[in-house]
């Protein structure tokens, strides 16, 4: 089973009615001093990052497809932030129970804070929710 706290969601089973941030930022504190140590891990390489992961806790309808962005930036308001990854998924794909393969994410790469962007294409869809957030590392998940 995966695991993800509270304190570290981006989206808790958010509604993507339109194109949109997550509703929490995550503060990471200055880069390299890691404020949720408890999510932190290394990989197979000795590098330390974070884990994401994303599943759709509602089915969306009418839009073609949303392009999931994981953005960082070094203030809360994202004046110039930089998308680290970006997955599309098909209409046909976002049903419940759908998961983004969980991504590790390098510290090196962070800025003090982060966040997804959701960007809808197509007709916008009246129904839809996601969560996503940090988590730890579960096999299941896949690893990309």
């Amino acid at each position: 089973m995966s695991i993800m706290s509270a304190e570290e969601l981006y989206s808790d089973g958010q509604a993507i009615t339109a194109t949109v941030a997550s509703t929490n930022v995550i503060d990471h504190g200055d880069p390299g001093t890691w404020v949720h140590s408890s999510i932190k891990i290394v990989d197979d390489k000795g590098m330390s990052g974070i884990a994401l992961g994303l599943v759709v806790t509602e089915a969306f309808d009418n839009l073609t497809n949303i392009a999931f962005a994981f953005q960082t930036d070094n203030n809360a308001a994202f004046g110039s932030g930089t998308t680290i990854f970006s997955e599309t998924i098909v209409l046909a794909s976002l049903v419940v129970g759908a998961k983004m393969a969980v991504r590790f994410i390098p510290h090196t790469t962070l800025e003090q804070y982060t966040r997804f962007n959701y960007t809808v294409t197509g007709t916008t869809p009246t129904v839809g929710k996601v969560t996503a957030g940090i988590m730890k590392l579960e096999s299941t998940w896949g690893n990309r």
